[in-house]
């Protein structure tokens, strides 16, 4: 007889359909024979209502690629208001705890915590590892308070240390801990008390999807001619779209009217930044193309002259490489960011293929920009086949997903 399959539970908050890493990490856990189940939420994220198919009566129970999915109710997002953020943050753990006395008797061999905001949401998968005794590994993305503070405007002092003590509890639950970066590791280390070989780091690996070039005729004859600096992902506080605004409106103020600025996606800030812009006179320049499938945004990279991303000054921030700058990376095309920390070193002097500057420096998005407009074409491109190479020696899927994997499982062998 061959050797069981090893079962994985995973406990986060966001899942297919919603666009998230985990939906390719649970891919590639049931391409390489290990049993998927999921307990997840309902997908609203991030417009804050439910997807078509999907409501407050469900469903709460299907089936994709091999992967059993368990759904727990939660509260829409809504109108992304920091009220409805609150409601949709504690909604989801505790619904999940409804699953409970039937995770009980399930057979897992692991338990793996894929925890973005909230820090909340890990909390059955955390229950169920102490009863049962099954090893758990909690993969943080959003550290938390800090993540909450950059997004939510928190001054109450009482609140404050309420949550960094509710997150700090879920930090030290887990029996080995997954980060993005070796200021992340080292600032887990200080909060839990784990020893080196139960911390790591790992970066987000991209979808294989972002390496592909999609030619789109209709598409390319919609955006136009001109320079196309393009913006993929969520539209959020924590994304500092004024310095993109004050860069365009430098740029443009200097007759570079043929540069445009093409933004691909959705979240709780688009609203006030599409009246920023037009308050500004700047419709002209920018392309707000909404929320798109994952699939569609090779059409949008293959185009685009230079991909952009920005962050806001934090001092957690600058510990993290966004899942953004990977899947930018992997597409083949220069960068230009305005961030702080690892990603500098990253982009800059690893893979040497952008440009960085400061977080929230319009000024330096605005040169850097401008440098790569008065590129040539060919050494723009030269800058995207470095990117490109790097991602497929040090980024690529399987060598990222593979250590995640072995990891988890107990087998990890090496440590960044």
């Amino acid at each position: 007889m061959g050797r069981k399959a090893p079962r994985i539970l995973v406990v986060g908050q966001h899942f297919w359909p919603e666009g998230f890493r985990i939906n390719d990490i649970c891919d590639y856990f049931v391409e390489n024979k290990v049993d998927v189940e999921v307990l997840c939420g309902l997908p609203n994220y991030p417009r804050g209502e439910f997807y078509p198919g999907y409501s407050f009566l469900g469903p709460f129970r299907q089936e994709r690629n091999g992967i059993k999915i368990f759904r727990a109710p939660e509260i829409p997002r809504g109108d992304n208001s920091s009220f409805r953020i609150f409601l949709n943050y504690v909604s989801f753990p505790i619904g999940s705890l409804f699953h409970l006395p039937r995770l009980l008797f399930g057979k897992y061999d692991r338990i793996f915590l894929y925890q973005l905001s909230p820090v909340m949401m890990s909390i059955t998968g955390i229950i169920l590892s102490k009863i049962r005794r099954i090893e758990s590994t909690m993969y943080v993305l959003d550290l938390w308070p800090e993540n909450l503070f950059s997004v939510l405007n928190v001054q109450n002092k009482t609140f404050r240390r309420l949550a960094e003590m509710i997150s700090h509890w879920h930090y030290r639950q887990p029996d080995k801990i997954v980060v993005l970066s070796e200021q992340m590791r080292s600032k887990m280390k200080g909060i839990t008390g784990l020893s080196d070989d139960r911390i790591t780091v790992i970066p987000q690996a991209c979808e294989s999807l972002y390496e592909k070039e999609i030619h789109d005729s209709r598409l390319a004859e919609h955006l136009g001619d001109g320079f196309k600096v393009v913006f993929t992902g969520n539209i959020s506080p924590a994304q500092s779209f004024i310095t993109i605004i004050d860069a365009a409106t430098q740029l443009k103020s200097e007759g570079l009217t043929d540069i445009t600025w093409v933004i691909v996606g959705d979240g709780m800030s688009r609203n006030e930044v599409e009246l920023e812009v037009a308050r500004r006179g700047l419709e002209g320049v920018f392309s707000f193309e909404g929320h798109h499938p994952v699939g569609d945004i090779p059409k949008y990279t293959t185009l685009a002259d230079v991909l952009v991303g920005c962050l806001v000054r934090s001092e957690l921030l600058e510990a993290t490489i966004p899942a953004k700058v990977m899947s930018y990376i992997a597409s083949g095309r220069p960068l230009a960011l305005a961030m702080d920390g690892e990603v500098r070193n990253l982009v800059e002097n690893e893979a040497q293929c952008g440009l960085v500057g400061p977080a929230g420096d319009s000024d330096a998005l605005a040169d850097n920009v401008r440098t790569m407009y008065r590129m040539t074409k060919k050494e723009r491109q030269g800058l995207g086949a470095r990117g490109r190479a790097y991602h497929f020696a040090n980024l690529e899927r399987s060598i990222v997903l593979g250590r995640l994997k072995d990891f988890v499982l107990g087998q990890d062998r090496t440590r960044v």
